[in-house]
């Protein structure tokens, strides 16, 4: 988790994955990391887990993604770091 404060702000982004379905969300993070450029190095997923655990669930346990090398659950809960390859 200490890797993440030594990764600069232009190689990672940040989704927000709030108030979406389960499908929606899993489209859209796909997406996100189909199109991520070879330099991002760090997605920072914000799913929340007071509004229930569905979204949370699916990206820390279901989610896979070729290229996607390991996630991370940092402090707050309603986050999940995604490092990429």
């Amino acid at each position: 988790m200490l890797d993440d404060m030594f990764i600069p702000d232009d190689e990672k982004i940040i989704i927000d994955l709030h108030d979406m379905q389960e499908q929606e969300a899993r489209f859209y993070l796909e997406r996100a990391i189909d199109t991520a450029e070879e330099k991002i190095k760090e997605i920072v997923v914000i799913h929340g887990y007071r509004q229930g655990q569905v979204i949370l669930n699916m990206v820390r346990n279901e989610f896979t993604h070729k290229r996607i090398e390991r996630k991370e659950i940092p402090f707050n809960k309603g986050v999940t770091l995604i490092y990429l390859k």
